[in-house]
């Protein structure tokens, strides 16, 4: 089975990344298909921006935050990007944590849930593909994109999903459970 790491990518104040991460675990922990599922918080983990001197393939990291994050995203088999749209795309602090690394990306799927006004978060969704494909990552074509998430939330900011997230989300763990399947030996024998 699968380890599932949730990241949620938006760290400013007022944002409601992590209800709808908390809503994310909830329904992957339902789910049962994951060995294990964490949430991760990129607010928490607080990176700088990218401030190694070398290049992320070589992994000669030289500060303790860059090898912290190394060991949580290379103890993962499969992710999931609770992610906003900001201005037609995702949001920096997003791809700062994808750019400090590199080899602990590798042969694994994501999935993305998306966030935002009348797009649903899908133009960053689409984006964001390009990014993670080059780092030999499989995004999963079933997402969960969420339009005019404010709906969504009830008086104690809690997200409230509909049967068309829970059945998305559904899907999305179903097919991020198979692609991590067939990529692990890609990623035991890298």
């Amino acid at each position: 089975m699968a380890k599932l790491e949730i990241i949620v990518a938006s760290t400013r104040p007022g944002r409601i990344g992590p209800p709808i991460g908390r809503w994310v675990l909830a329904d992957a922990t339902a789910h049962g298909g994951f060995s294990e599922i964490e949430l991760v918080d990129l607010a928490e983990v607080n990176l700088p921006f990218m401030n190694e001197p070398h290049h992320p393939r070589l992994g000669r990291y030289t500060h303790q935050h860059t090898l912290d994050w190394s060991a949580k995203v290379a103890e993962a088999d499969a992710f999931v990007f609770v992610m906003p749209e900001y201005n037609y795309g995702y949001n920096a602090e997003l791809k700062n944590a994808i750019d400090y690394l590199h080899n602990e990306w590798k042969y694994k799927p994501v999935g993305l849930v998306s966030y935002g006004g009348v797009s649903a978060g899908t133009r960053a969704a689409q984006m964001i593909k390009q990014v993670v494909t080059t780092l030999k990552m499989t995004p999963v074509a079933e997402a969960v994109s969420i339009p005019f998430v404010a709906q969504f939330l009830d008086e104690d900011g809690t997200l409230v999903p509909n049967e068309t997230m829970t059945g998305a989300a559904k899907a999305m763990f179903d097919e991020l459970i198979r692609v991590a399947d067939a990529l692990r030996p890609l990623r035991v024998g890298d």
